[in-house]
């Protein structure tokens, strides 16, 4: 699939066509994601990034020089990157690059992504942001130099102002889109241009994939073993990961500690088992690998927001 002058690659499809915007489909074994495109000004697009799925492929190229900038506003997504590691974006993350290329494997950990791209053609955006900043001193190029003046991919965590220009972007009415979009985007390539990014870099942004595979195979027999508590110990000894290194790569790969990992998806899966079935309260505890009922109970109502059975009795 070709959009003007971009390759998005053989495994996106366009699902629908408007005056305003473009929608974009990719499907796989594992789920489906769309992409909702609107041009902002000549040469900048906007996409609404929206997948449900374990992994996809991407073959997208550009023809042109190309700034990327992505915000995560939900679940998570996994690059893999150069040197055998891989880079994760989090809920409120934001991404800058200027590859060409962003082909690959793409692994989203929690099962889904949400989040927006702004795409840059820098030849044709530079004449039209001279044109829509009424002369500020504003250069893409400068922009370039400072966020990827490097070999790897520019991430910044979640903070006020880079969550503030995104929220509205997220909750804008669709009558007056087209116009916010373009007070939005120029406010976010101001705000970056003097954003101070000394010692803003994340300390932790890469994770070896040999460690990345270690801390997926944690999740999975953690999951698939719901009844047992295993101790951050055996975990440590089992897969042949110091403490240290096991805590932080896992919670850099599941946005998590392993602890709240694992309560919140005991208690995602109590509340479908009380949604599915008429089994005892005691017994879903049970299944879920809590013998007190007033450990489960407190933990449900703090992950769910109701107690087991107030929530059996809003879904009656």
């Amino acid at each position: 699939m070709h959009y003007e002058g971009m390759y998005l690659g053989s495994n996106v499809t366009a699902f629908s066509k408007s005056d305003s915007c473009r929608v974009f489909e990719m499907k796989n074994d594992t789920g489906m994601g769309t992409m909702t495109l609107y041009e902002v000004f000549p040469g900048i697009a906007l996409s609404y990034n929206d997948f449900h799925m374990n992994n996809c492929y991407s073959e997208f190229h550009s023809d042109k020089d190309t700034l990327f900038i992505e915000h995560c506003r939900e679940g998570r997504i996994e690059w893999d990157m150069e040197n055998n590691t891989c880079l994760y974006l989090g809920a409120g993350d934001l991404r800058i690059d200027n590859h060409r290329d962003h082909n690959g494997r793409f692994e989203f950990p929690l099962k889904h992504y949400y989040g927006i791209s702004i795409l840059i053609c820098k030849e044709e955006a530079e004449k039209t942001l001279k044109d829509a900043l009424g002369g500020f001193p504003f250069k893409l190029a400068k922009l370039q130099e400072k966020f990827c003046n490097r070999e790897t991919s520019f991430v910044l965590r979640a903070q006020p102002g880079i969550e503030h220009i995104f929220y509205e972007l997220y909750n804008v009415p669709s009558t007056i889109k087209g116009y916010y979009f373009k007070v939005k985007v120029l406010e976010l390539l101001l705000y970056l241009s003097v954003l101070d990014v000394s010692g803003k870099l994340d300390k932790h942004p890469y994770f070896y994939k040999v460690q990345v595979e270690k801390v997926k195979a944690i999740e999975k027999l953690m999951t698939e073993n719901i009844q047992v508590h295993y101790t951050l110990e055996e975990l440590s000894k089992k897969f042949d990961m110091s403490l240290t290194s096991m805590k932080i790569c896992f919670k850099g790969v599941f946005g998590e500690s392993i602890y709240a990992y694992m309560r919140n998806f005991r208690m995602n899966k109590a509340a479908e088992l009380i949604r599915q079935s008429t089994k005892s309260i005691d017994f879903i505890a049970g299944v879920v690998g809590y013998e007190s009922h007033s450990k489960f109970s407190a933990a449900f109502k703090k992950v769910i927001g109701k107690s087991p059975l107030q929530y059996r009795k809003s879904i009656v």
